[in-house]
């Protein structure tokens, strides 16, 4: 592939990182200040807990947008398939921060369990920085979601349809615009504990439910980091694309009327792009140079889906066995 071009500044790159990850990263650094101011006022457990929560959301999403910008970058000949599998680096340090953050959020929570505090003022403060927690990571979350189903090229949801829609579609979107989505369930739900924890504390003096809602929030961030982790390491290793990326583009390939069959294709993700490779079988008695005009209209064909960074396909003969046809039925059998 030809060497990126000199046109590509820093600014056209940033423009092209995820806004997801943009948006949290700033809305979590507001509140991270916020209930850190809090804590150091009420001493409640729960409102450090959620202050570590929003500080690591506000350094993860810190450095998953820098990854989105990096894994914009154009292929070079040094780096032939491009920079797609960075972000996925990148989430991974996140994964790291997460991880310690709830270890914190945890040992915090156990000492609270062994070492009861209970109500010591600050009742509005707590509940109005909680509940701007909720609006604010609502309104994140709620913006990921319309993220997750434009990436995805899933129909178009609002009110409530838009939540199991985003859960249906998540697993389609690119890396930092999942993160968002999981951490900011999290958030969403752990303010919500946190929120309850402080008034149910303030009202009954109940102060064992701080050490109890602190360690919840630290276990939710656990499975957080699990998560994550799981689905950038197998995207560091190279995952397949989903089986209606894959029926998409055999579509696209077939619907050429020289297409014979398809005897092999493999679609690679990296990042939130694909990376096709086809070896397809053409009808019999063409010649060359026709060939290989069907084989350049295909590939273009397929480069017009903005999902798909490069496509390699190759050409051969029809050997009169439907491989294709083969492949799919072996697959339903099972």
């Amino acid at each position: 592939m030809a060497e990126q071009p000199k046109s590509e500044s820093f600014m056209s790159l940033v423009k092209k990182g995820n806004t997801s990850s943009a948006v949290a990263m700033a809305g979590n650094a507001v509140l991270a200040l916020c209930k850190g101011g809090a804590f150091l006022f009420s001493g409640s457990g729960a409102m450090f807990a959620s202050a570590m929560h929003s500080l690591a959301d506000a350094i993860n999403q810190g450095f998953v947008f820098v990854g989105s910008v990096l894994s914009e970058k154009k292929p070079t000949p040094r780096f032939p398939t491009g920079f797609g599998r960075v972000i996925n680096i990148f989430c991974m340090i996140a994964v790291i921060v997460v991880t310690i953050m709830a270890y914190e959020t945890i040992h915090e929570g156990i000492h609270l369990l062994q070492h009861p505090v209970g109500h010591t003022g600050g009742l509005w403060i707590n509940i109005g920085v909680l509940v701007l927690n909720i609006l604010i990571d609502g309104a994140i979350l709620i913006k990921a979601m319309k993220e997750i189903l434009k990436e995805a090229r899933a129909p178009k949801a609002s009110g409530f349809g838009l939540v199991p829609a985003a859960i249906k579609n998540v697993g389609r979107a690119a890396p930092p615009t999942r993160l968002v989505f999981y951490e900011d369930v999290v958030a969403v739900l752990g303010a919500t504990l946190a929120l309850i924890s402080v008034v149910v504390i303030a009202l009954t003096n109940f102060a064992l439910l701080d050490g109890i809602v602190t360690t919840l929030i630290g276990c939710l961030m656990i499975a957080v980091a699990f998560r994550v982790g799981y689905d950038n390491m197998i995207g560091l290793i190279g995952v397949a694309a989903p089986q209606d990326i894959e029926d998409k583009v055999s579509q696209t390939i077939l619907a050429d009327t020289h297409v014979a069959d398809i005897q092999m294709m493999r679609i690679i993700q990296e990042g939130r792009y694909y990376h096709v490779e086809g070896l397809i079988e053409l009808t019999k008695g063409l010649s060359l140079a026709d060939a290989d005009d069907i084989k350049f209209r295909i590939q273009e064909k397929l480069m017009t889906n903005p999902d798909i960074a490069d496509a390699a396909i190759s050409i051969i003969e029809d050997d009169g066995v439907n491989s294709w046809g083969k492949k799919h039925a072996d697959i339903s059998a099972k």
